[in-house]
């Protein structure tokens, strides 16, 4: 069997607008600002050169001074050092994807993200060798989503850390973490990788206090080498470079009229996200609440707390850290902070970013270039070998399941199971019917109607029938099918959004990321299927 297998448009896994954004179609152009091919960064630099690099470099230094502080109590790798020091030059540029905090990675599709980042920028530095290119990951500490990170599944089983939690989940304590660690070591085994993996796992949550710098150690333990740099935006200085974004938001709400007359261009497609009137939370220490403008009064939902026009404005001033963008102003944080050139994300991603250029462009930011990140499906040699036996391409194996096993059904059948000619007889001889029907009475010409109605519906019947008695004769093969496609699509799903990374690591330790570094590239939109 073929690599690699199927489109992202084919696949079945991603919406209409994904699926129709990746065929470019006209309607979507002005949604985005350039289409992720390699071509197409040329402008996308000079752009975000022009729109991003100040005479006196003040963004460039804040943004290293902001990493170096975030990194000083971290092991940095050369590689990260160095990229770290790069971006104080003009001619560096970032690629971005962001993530949740989920819980020791969380959904094997974090690892892809990261490493789709990582390779852009490889290629990008081949193509363009007078610039440098940094990948980025932007935790997603403020979120405050605890039940959607709170877990990770290895081999089906749930490992889940039960607490109560309330504000940013990157200043959320990792007290508690020593039982879920205890309930994934009686897991594992006692195999070299997973020793590694208890060590990695106790490393990153029991020597750190709160989840932002667990997750830090966790993603530079594994992508130091790559010169990953990771970036939390829960920081002072980095805000105070977007304080007059917040400003704008809360005097103008400009962001609800523009991304609310984007969403009714995509009134075709089902709308990822809604604006609020006001896209910002306040944050102070564990609490993280909506900013509601009544009656020219700001208030903190579910809390007494309340500021008129001129004290949050002071607020804003003075405390630009309480001021926290949600999912529809995030993004313009990010491009503001960051020379970055392109965002990687899923295609839920990049569904509520294609509502956003309007408000970048209200805000005269640059526009990313969205590229969906790398999918991938592992097999196994043994695996391969069974598909290969069964004839069955990975195209097959993406398939709804009835629909493949009628589909091979009618491949191993000795008969032709398909009575489109006898259909296309029948309904000559009715012809001849109906020209006599037609120089009678109205209820010949109906009975001859009913007639055929009830012969056609016969042989569709019969066709069904010889179709199940030969699923019956076939069964065995089609059993060791539905096998196959459960253990690479387990629950008919991809197992990108289901497994953790450490079942792979068990199994294969350090080449499963090297096989993933190697082969995933980011400019190419077909599923990657890679054999371990």
């Amino acid at each position: 069997m073929p690599s690699d297998c199927i489109t992202y448009q084919k696949s079945g896994y991603f919406s209409k607008l994904i699926v129709d954004y990746l065929d470019e179609k006209p309607e979507l152009k002005s949604l985005y600002n350039r289409f992720p091919k390699l071509e197409n960064f040329k402008e996308q630099i000079e752009e975000k050169s022009s729109n991003y690099n100040s005479k006196d470099n003040s963004k460039r230094e804040i943004l290293v001074s902001e990493l170096e502080k975030q990194y000083a109590n971290f092991e940095v790798s050369n590689a990260t050092k160095n990229h770290i020091k790069l971006l104080n030059n003009s001619t560096t540029f970032t690629v971005t994807t962001g993530h949740q905090l989920n819980l020791f990675t969380g959904p094997l599709y974090f690892i892809y993200k990261i490493v789709s980042t990582i390779n852009l920028c490889k290629q990008l530095k081949k193509e363009y060798p007078n610039h440098d290119f940094v990948p980025i990951y932007w935790m997603a500490t403020e979120d405050h989503d605890f039940e959607e990170i709170n877990y990770f599944n290895f081999k089906n089983k749930k490992i889940q850390w039960q607490r109560e939690s309330s504000g940013p989940v990157g200043r959320l304590s990792t007290n508690g973490l020593k039982e879920v660690l205890a309930q994934f070591s009686n897991e594992v085994g006692t195999s070299e990788n997973a020793n590694y993996l208890k060590e990695l796992f106790e490393k990153s949550y029991l020597n750190h206090s709160n989840l932002a710098d667990a997750t830090r150690y966790l993603a530079n333990e594994l992508f130091n080498e790559e010169g990953l740099v990771i970036l939390d935006g829960d920081s002072v200085a980095l805000k105070k470079i977007f304080v007059p974004y917040v400003k704008e938001e809360l005097l103008h709400q400009t962001s609800f009229q523009k991304v609310t007359e984007t969403a009714t261009q995509l009134s075709d497609y089902k709308i990822q996200v809604n604006p609020r009137e006001i896209n910002l939370f306040y944050i102070e220490d564990t609490l993280r609440e909506r900013i509601i403008l009544e009656n020219g009064i700001y208030k903190v939902n579910n809390t007494n707390t309340s500021f008129t026009e001129t004290e949050i404005l002071a607020e804003l001033e003075n405390h630009p850290e309480k001021f926290s963008p949600n999912v529809i102003l995030r993004p313009l944080y990010q491009e503001v902070v960051l020379p970055n050139l392109c965002y990687i994300g899923g295609g839920g991603e990049l569904a509520y970013w294609l509502e956003l250029k309007s408000n970048f462009e209200a805000n005269n930011v640059t526009f990313p270039i969205l590229l969906l990140r790398n999918s991938v499906v592992t097999t196994t040699a043994k695996q391969v070998e069974k598909a290969d036996k069964l004839e069955l391409s990975y195209a097959n194996l993406f398939a709804n399941q009835q629909e493949l096993f009628d589909q091979k059904t009618k491949e191993f059948s000795k008969f032709i199971i398909d009575f489109s000619e006898q259909k296309e007889v029948l309904k000559k001889q009715f012809e001849a019917l109906y020209a006599i029907a037609n120089q009678t009475d109205k209820s010949f010409s109906g009975a001859v109607k009913a007639q055929e109605i009830k012969q056609i519906k016969g042989l569709e019947n019969l066709e069904k029938r010889l179709l199940r008695a030969e699923k019956r004769i076939h069964k065995d093969r089609l059993q060791r099918i539905l096998v196959l496609q459960n253990e690479i699509f387990p629950n008919q799903s991809l197992q990108e959004r289901k497994a953790n990374f450490s079942e792979f690591y068990l199994e294969y330790g350090d080449t499963f990321l090297k096989k993933i570094l190697s082969e995933l590239k980011p400019l190419d939109q077909e599923f990657k299927v890679i054999v371990l």
